[in-house]
Order: structure tokens, then sequence, then C-alpha cells
């Protein structure tokens, strides 16, 4: 989103000085990526006093990031209409993908590929065919998925159920959990499958995606973690997840090995991931502790309009806002994190004295696609965490010192173990609440 904030600096200079105010603050929620202060400051304004381009750009982000597909979709046709001539081509393109993306999530593929197709067929006259080509990509994967009816989803019962295990993650020794769902098979074939709420996609190896006869398609992917790895896109015509039937879902087939020797040798736990994608189109899921089930109503309600306190970030990771020890913050629901979570750099220097001085350090080492990456942590004890409408106490959660320059680590990160020290945690997608059960 950095590309937008630079232009809707440039933007509100030009803005009559009637609306300066309520458009100074509109402009920099966005350019901030503070989605709850720009939720809260333009459904508390008057839209008449608000720029007619930052009125329609608000709903189109409110409606992206709060998954509204119903508010975003016909805002961002409404901005690229009559709004066109506010776009430069950076903040086109990444409208484009927002609206694209919103497009797929209602299964209109074949018109998320048409814009795509559309705005790319443009942007080729003036930026050469490598800097589009990650635009590009996501073009292939939408006409790739007119084929097919992504995401048909069945239950068979009163409700959808998909019992898990928490397995042993990283060494013998470890303490360390993660979900690992029991009941669950591709394409007729038995499989075990990570549950990993912080995943903003489906991800499973070469090897397995051949064992499972998964359909490649023509089309590739990219996935970040530590550093990025290259991969293809394909489908798997039935995925069972308990009484959960999903047909024709979507993977990136990628090498998930971080390339470093002892910790390639756990990474068979992340060999076949389902996350936040798939969770979104199952719509309410609950994560039942003391039950070891996955839940899913048969039948979802509509929106019922309620404040949000939960939020896709611009790279597809749920956050909410929770306080660690009386500090507000955002954190991403990790459950693909097998510690207690993480802290990061703007709360340690927050706390820094206390942390250098009370806390014990030690270096920590962050696995993930295409490598390790090390930093200095302090251990914080006994923390206080306040998230979704209850309070518990952490045994430990470590605290990064440093941000990594891709920004993959500067999350706050809510883990596993965390969210174990609930009964229940819930994921209303529908409404984008977030709660916990003690």
């Amino acid at each position: 989103m950095k590309k937008i904030a630079f232009i809707l600096i440039l933007v509100l200079s030009c803005i009559a000085t009637k609306a300066q105010t309520i458009d100074e603050r509109i402009g920099a929620a966005i350019n901030s990526s503070a989605n709850f202060g720009l939720y809260d400051i333009y459904y508390n304004a008057q839209k008449d006093s608000i720029d007619p381009f930052l009125e329609v750009f608000s709903r189109c982000l409110i409606g992206n990031r709060f998954n509204r597909p119903d508010i975003s979709i016909p805002a961002f046709d409404e901005l690229l209409k009559k709004q066109s001539d506010r776009l430069d081509l950076n903040l086109l393109l990444q409208s484009s993908v927002m609206y694209s993306m919103d497009l797929s999530r209602v299964g209109k593929n074949e018109e998320a590929y048409n814009l795509m197709s559309a705005v790319l067929s443009s942007a080729y006259q003036m930026v050469d065919s490598v800097s589009l080509s990650p635009y590009a990509d996501m073009m292939d994967r939408y006409k790739a998925l007119t084929k097919y009816s992504p995401y048909s989803i069945s239950i068979s019962g009163e409700k959808g159920i998909a019992p898990f295990d928490t397995i042993r993650a990283g060494k013998p020794d470890s303490k360390q959990y993660l979900m690992q769902i029991t009941e669950a098979a591709i394409n007729g074939h038995p499989a075990n499958i990570t549950f990993d709420t912080g995943a903003g996609v489906n991800v499973i190896t070469d090897s397995l995606a051949n064992a499972y006869g998964l359909e490649l398609l023509d089309a590739n992917v990219a996935a970040t973690g530590v550093a990025s790895s290259a991969g293809r896109y394909a489908v798997a015509k039935e995925l069972k997840l308990g009484n959960i039937t999903v047909k024709d879902m979507p993977f990136y087939v990628i090498d998930i090995r971080s390339h470093h020797e002892e910790a390639d040798r756990y990474i068979n736990v992340f060999e076949l991931i389902v996350g936040s994608e798939l969770m979104l189109q199952l719509k309410d899921v609950t994560l039942d502790f003391s039950a070891k089930e996955i839940q899913v109503p048969l039948i979802t309600s509509a929106p019922s309009n309620v404040r949000p306190n939960m939020s896709f970030s611009s790279d597809m990771n749920l956050l909410t806002a929770a306080e660690t020890n009386q500090q507000p913050m955002l954190i991403k629901l990790d459950s693909g994190d097998s510690s207690y979570g993480r802290l990061n750099k703007a709360f340690f220097e927050a706390n820094k004295d206390y942390l250098t001085s009370q806390c014990q350090s030690d270096t920590v080492n962050q696995a993930g696609v295409g490598g390790v990456w090390s930093v200095l942590c302090y251990k914080l004890q006994d923390a206080i965490l306040t998230i979704g409408g209850n309070t518990v106490k952490l045994p430990s959660i470590q605290v990064q010192t440093e941000q990594q320059e891709n920004h993959y680590m500067d999350d706050n990160n809510l883990g596993l173990m965390s969210m174990m020290l609930f009964r229940k945690v819930r994921f209303n997608l529908v409404d984008m609440v977030f709660s916990t059960e003690l």
C-alpha cells in the first residue's frame, strides 16, 4: 500500500479548503493502513463533506479489508468510471488488484480476468513486462479458475465439524504445537492437513500435489516468507474436512523449504496447509479447543453491520485489535505459529527499559519459505492479553528487537499456544468479528 499512500498525499494537496479537516483524517488513515480508523472516520462523517475521490476510495478499501464485496465491488466500479482521472498507473494497478480480488471472492473469476486483462493492456504501453509480471500472473490465475467453480461447499449434517489434533512442532522435546485435521482427504486420498489461520493461501508441495492428483493450471504463483518461492497454481477437485466437502479447491504448489539444514528437518507439518482463503469461504469458523473441532454453521446469517474488530491486511492476513499489558495493538491471528507468538519492534521500543533490564534475551531463528531469519528477542513473561472480549495471562511471549526488511516479521503475532488458552475462538468473517470464550 505504500505506492497508494504516496499518490494520496499528492491528491490531498489539491483538495478544497472547506473539506480539509475530514479529508486529511481520511487520507492519514489510508496512508497508514489504519483500517479501523478509516472505518470509524468514514461512517461518522457527513458524506457530502468528503472529497468525492476519497469518499468512493474509502468505500473501496472498507469493502476490501472488511470482507464486504457488496460494498467494494460497486465502489470500485464507480471509482474506475467516475474518478479515473485521479488514478495514476500505480494507483490504478493497486485498485485493480483489490477489485479483481473481491470479484473472485464472490465467484466472478471471468470478470476479474477481464478487468486485469484490460488494465494490463494499457499498462504495457507505459511499463516493461517484467515489472508487470506479478499482475500478469494474477490475471492468469483468474483465467484458469473460469473453468471451475472454486469453493463449492457442502455440509452433511446440522453443522460442519472437522476434528483436529494438536501435534508437536519442531524438535522432539519442543513444547510447541500445530493444528492437524484428523479426518481429511484430497481427491479420495487420506491427507494430513495443517490448519493455519495465518496462511493467506492454501499450500501444497509438488510431491503431494502429484500424489493426490491435483490438476496443474496454466498459471504461476509466488509465495513470500523470509524470501520468495515461485511455483504453480493447481486445483483439487475435492477436499474433505470431517463432514465438510469443498469442490474445486485452489492451491499454491511451491517449495516450502527454508534451505536451512536443521529447520528443514521439521517442515513436513507444513507440506499441506489450508488457511484464511478457505476460512473466508466457510464464512464463520470456530476453533473449539475443548472438543478439538473446527465448527462451521450450516447456514450463515447476513451481515449485521456491527462494528468489526477484525480486518484483512494488504497481505491477506487476519488482524484484530488487542491489548498486551494494557497497550493497544493490532495482532495477526496465526495458528501456524506454534508458539505463544511474538510482539514486534514497536512494542520493544515502547518498553525497552523494562525488557532489557528485567527479561531474558535470546537469539531466535524464524524459519519460513526461502530462508531463516535470526533476531535478538526478549522473553516477556506473564503478559496480560486482552482479545476478543476476554483476558488471559500468557506464560511467555517473544519480543523482537528488529524488523525484517520485507516486513515478514513486522506484525505482532498471536500463536496457537495463546489461542489454546481459550476454550473457543471464533472467526466471524461475515461481520469480521473475532471473539473468544474461556
